[in-house]
């Protein structure tokens, strides 16, 4: 139950259909909720276009002119609504004045969605966006991943001196090995809209030669992905906030990175090779170290994030990394209580076999 004193704020409910309507609000609050790119328009319209199930609600806490929150939900189940993330966002679809609090926005939130839900959850939220929240009442917070990212600050000799023996070492023994095979690698850099639609396409020619051709989730031009990024970068593009980075060993392409600008990032979305030319190198990491040094040295963005879980090489060109967390809202206090004691017990059935 709400907090007793407590006035429960007011949400609506409305079709996702009637977002456009509802663009200079949206604007306005990302503004004053830090900026991310990641939930601009031009991110989340084609994102609904080619991931929405058609189930999608948009809701608005407070005044519609100038709203508290807003966020884009779709149902999870029969009780439970979870804000509209598909993999290919790094983070849920919620905006909110940082005022406000998780625990003051989410009783009203939940009684305003259809049917009777018991939860909703807020995905894969930022902590360097969205401070993570105690847990206690009708609100519980859980770990997501832990993710890195690269301050760009500083001269890049400085960052890339303070890099570990190895990773130097290593750079510069390919290096080596490409010079001594007489391969000239490349780095271009693609910022142009009518750039897109071959880059999205040479990107997924290389991604269907990986294990990801397999599962079938690699891009493809004709796919909902394909589709997805071509749209989603000729938007960042016209607004001088898209890049593709591509890097080619002689006339090959052998790496390539879908990357989007704003709130002082370059935010790496998407990155892959040709496995067929690693032979003893790494081609996505040689491109980084590449392209690095022209990001310090143009002093327009101060961090590059990788919004993926942390692997080992991550380790090696950063020390900065976070933790990304979920947020869930239940209708009654009791619930996360309940739910806490259910998977104990769990774990007790379990440990006890």
């Amino acid at each position: 139950m709400p907090h007793a004193g407590r006035v429960m704020l007011k949400w609506s409910c409305h079709s996702v259909d009637s977002l456009s309507d509802w663009l200079p609000a949206w604007e306005a609050l990302l503004q004053h909720a830090g900026g991310t790119p990641l939930l601009e328009p031009d991110f989340i319209l084609p994102l609904l276009a080619h991931f929405g199930g058609g189930q999608e609600r948009l809701l608005c806490c407070g005044n519609p002119s100038e709203p508290i929150a807003l966020a884009i939900v779709s149902p999870r189940g029969r009780f439970a609504w979870e804000t509209f993330q598909p993999s290919q966002a790094p983070i849920g679809a919620w905006l909110h004045d940082p005022k406000y609090s998780f625990s003051q926005l989410l009783p009203g939130m939940i009684r305003a969605l259809p049917g009777f839900p018991l939860v909703v959850g807020v995905t894969q939220q930022d902590p360097a966006l969205v401070p993570r929240p105690e847990s206690g009442g009708c609100v519980e917070t859980l770990d997501y991943i832990r993710t890195a990212w690269v301050p760009i600050q500083g001269a890049f000799e400085d960052y890339w001196s303070a890099r570990g023996k190895n990773l130097r070492q290593n750079m510069k023994k390919q290096r080596n090995k490409l010079d001594k095979e007489n391969i000239v690698t490349r780095l271009e850099v693609l910022r142009q809209p009518e750039q897109m639609a071959q880059a999205v396409a040479d990107y997924g020619r290389l991604e269907s030669g990986s294990w990801k051709a397999e599962g079938g989730t690699a891009v493809h031009p004709d796919n909902a992905q394909g589709k997805f990024y071509r749209s989603m970068l000729e938007n960042f593009c016209r607004e001088g906030k898209g890049a593709v980075y591509r890097y080619f060993y002689g006339d090959r392409l052998a790496a390539t990175d879908l990357c989007i600008e704003g709130g002082g990032a370059l935010i790496i979305l998407k990155t892959t090779y040709d496995e067929s030319l690693a032979d003893g190198t790494s081609p996505a990491l040689l491109m980084r170290y590449e392209a690095f040094p022209q990001l310090w040295e143009e002093k327009r963005l101060n961090r590059v994030e990788f919004y993926g879980r942390v692997m080992e090489w991550h380790t090696r060109w950063t020390d900065e990394i976070r933790t990304m967390y979920h947020v869930n809202g239940y209708r009654l206090s009791a619930l996360p209580t309940l739910k806490r004691m259910l998977k104990n017990k769990a774990r007790s059935e379990q440990a006890s076999h």
